[in-house]
């Protein structure tokens, strides 16, 4: 179920850590990312987004080195405000170029709510890099839950210079969760985004849903940062 709901952002910023903006800075064999966009590659398409038109603080890092080695973590959400929890996403793996258009990407996510701690979990994630488009697939099993996920961004294949990126994840629950007529054991989502700079500005267009609507929306638990169909538009531009 679709329901309109649009956010313009404008992040009219001047500091290295603004929207959409990367610090890097190199420490010896290290390579050291910092922004309030999750820099990795794979790690970057299972990062819990930050709900559109929030005013919370969000931003993270990453270190890599040479070998191929790198870890890192990103909060989608500080948890600054009442109505919002902290939360830290955590990844490790390692990534290796057989030559310059194929390579493969292995790692390892964890989910960490601090204040919510029965909520953590982590996810197994890999893929192929093919002439700079990625395709990769994530699986978590932990006790209460099972989620897959299918992921692919189209960096190196842009139609019109725009990008393209999308995510398909299914969820099993342990324990069904009980809704007005019955329960739900498993249910999915999915979005899709479309980026393209124009005249300085970074466009991002997002479309998210779930298999989920109405009062069944109560048993959502997803990726997306709500259940229903949301259609979110974000620009950010910086000054220096």
């Amino acid at each position: 179920m679709f329901k309109p709901c649009i956010f313009l952002v404008f992040a009219l910023v001047a500091s290295p850590l603004a929207e959409a903006q990367i610090f890097q800075r190199e420490l010896g064999d290290f390579d050291l990312k910092l922004g309030t966009t999750p820099s990795r590659s794979m790690a970057q398409g299972l990062v819990k987004p930050t709900s559109p038109g929030s005013d919370s603080f969000h931003g993270g890092l990453d270190l890599s080195h040479d070998s191929g080695l790198y870890f890192g973590q990103f909060s989608p959400n500080m948890g600054l405000s009442s109505s919002s929890n902290l939360e830290v996403d955590s990844y490790m793996g390692f990534k290796h170029p057989f030559d310059q258009t194929l390579g493969y990407e292995v790692g390892l996510i964890h989910y960490s709510y601090p204040k919510l701690s029965p909520l953590d979990s982590q996810e197994f994630y890999g893929g192929l890099n093919l002439l700079g488009n990625r395709f990769g697939a994530s699986f978590s099993n932990d006790p209460d839950r099972q989620d897959s996920t299918l992921f692919a961004d189209l960096g190196g294949t842009q139609p019109f210079g725009i990008g393209v990126s999308m995510k398909y994840t299914t969820h099993q629950l342990g324990t069904p969760v009980s809704v007005e007529g019955g329960s739900i054991r498993s249910f999915s989502d999915w979005s899709v985004q479309f980026s393209r700079e124009w005249m300085g500005v970074d466009l991002n267009l997002i479309y998210s849903d779930s298999s989920l609507s109405g009062g069944d929306c109560s048993a959502y638990s997803g990726h997306n940062s709500q259940c229903d169909g949301l259609l979110t538009l974000k620009a950010a531009r910086s000054f220096y």
